[in-house]
């Protein structure tokens, strides 16, 4: 059974800035796509940024763009998030995701908590 596992997530005043990793227990053979989501308390989970691995192509939601850089080392099967001028409404327990293809299959971290506040 594959695990992800994240590390990196804790308490920062606003401004400060984060990194989160997440890493595979083992080997996922054919993963096309890494990502970041998050989910704040009464809100729905939502895409945070995510990346290709052929490409190296990222995708961000809007609200973290320019301040949150995604990347991945395909090799250590690991996806990174640098957060950047963390807000309050940066509040979030941060999920990675793994997608693998043939057959599809999505793997997803236990969550890391971000608290942003002063």
């Amino acid at each position: 059974q594959v695990q992800l596992v994240e590390s990196g997530g804790g308490l920062v005043q606003p401004g400060g800035s984060l990194r989160l990793s997440c890493a595979a227990s083992r080997n996922i053979l054919r993963i096309t796509n890494m990502g970041w989501y998050r989910q704040a308390p009464g809100k729905q989970r939502e895409l945070v940024a995510t990346i290709t691995t052929t490409s190296s192509s990222t995708n961000y939601a809007d609200s973290v763009k320019g301040r949150f850089t995604i990347a991945n080392d395909n090799p250590k099967n690991t996806v990174y998030l640098q957060m950047n001028s963390l807000q309050p409404e940066d509040t979030a327990v941060y999920y990675c995701n793994i997608r693998a293809d043939f057959p599809t299959k999505d793997y997803w971290g236990q969550g890391t908590q971000v608290t942003v506040s002063s």
